[in-house]
């Protein structure tokens, strides 16, 4: 009976260096990804945002575009990631209870996944609405950011459970 192979990290080399993985010899594939996240904020300030009436402007816009920019930036940002020729990003903000839920589609075809874009896209988009809207409240709170669905390469689909 052979032993369980533990999984490699990808991004390190034999001797525990962090490296860029070749991805020349993958296949170019349709890719997609989808991420999600959430930006709570207090009920003065999301009347003030649904209103219309936060000086700097309409947030939700400004965090679409902001998070379609950052996932077409997302190799500047984090550093292993390799830069892709994005074919579709799609940010949207839903009004919910308490907030705002986020969500990213991103993709491409190439030889490598869009998990990255996605989650730089939702994490961007957050911190533009918090930009935009922390003088009106400072208690704004970002987080459940993750990955929900991705489709394409090796792996194929998944799909969160949650």
């Amino acid at each position: 009976m052979s032993k369980p192979t533990t999984p490699r990290l990808s991004h390190v080399d034999g001797a525990g260096r962090v490296r860029m993985v070749d991805v020349s010899e993958k296949a170019t594939t349709a890719r997609e990804a989808v991420a999600r996240g959430h930006i709570s904020i207090a009920p003065a300030a999301l009347a003030l945002i649904r209103a219309g009436r936060i000086a700097k402007g309409d947030p939700l816009q400004a965090a679409r575009l902001a998070g379609i920019m950052a996932a077409k930036r997302t190799a500047g940002l984090i550093p292993l990631c390799h830069t892709l020729p994005l074919t579709h990003v799609d940010v949207e903000l839903t009004p919910v209870a308490g907030g705002y839920d986020i969500a990213a589609r991103v993709r491409t075809s190439g030889p490598t996944g869009v998990e990255m874009e996605a989650l730089t896209a939702v994490a961007v988009a957050a911190l533009t609405v918090y930009d935009m809207v922390k003088a009106a409240d400072k208690t704004m709170v970002i987080g459940d950011i993750r990955l929900t669905e991705k489709r394409g390469g090796r792996s194929g689909e998944w799909r969160r459970e949650r």
